[in-house]
């Protein structure tokens, strides 16, 4: 193996979930601060970050899959042959191709993420009016 393919769909999504987790940390305090929208930040920043560990997760394992491969590759011409195949080689190739959970994880985790973050919104609400009320 040459290089590491870098896995662009799953490094694309996990850099604008921390660029608007940045913009939500920088503007924190008067987003938070507004009694009407808390809950609605609250729930925005818990989405962004279970979507960021599910997908920065996915793309750390790939990039390190791709790494220990590398290892194996010992004439270094981005093939395996001869000697280089082994049952650890093959069973680290197969790690690497076939995982369908990690190349949809993309997708799964904003499945994941939105499950959890609007029952967080939708009780947050309820709390808060339960608040206001008594």
């Amino acid at each position: 193996m040459n290089g590491i393919s870098l896995p662009f769909h799953l490094i694309a999504p996990a850099i604008i979930s921390i660029f608007i987790l940045g913009i939500i940390l920088l503007k924190g305090s008067h987003l938070f601060n507004n009694r009407r929208r808390r809950w609605y930040w609250i729930s925005l920043t818990i989405f962004f970050v279970l979507y960021l560990l599910i997908v920065g997760g996915a793309a750390y394992t790939d990039i390190s899959l791709q790494l220990k491969l590398r290892a194996f590759d010992l004439d270094g011409n981005g093939f395996f042959s001869g000697n280089e195949i082994t049952p650890e080689q093959e069973a680290l190739t197969s790690k690497l191709i076939a995982d369908t959970g990690r190349t949809f994880s993309f997708i799964t985790g904003l499945i994941f993420s939105g499950l959890i973050s609007i029952p967080v919104f939708v009780i947050g609400r309820i709390y808060e009016y339960i608040k206001r009320n008594d």
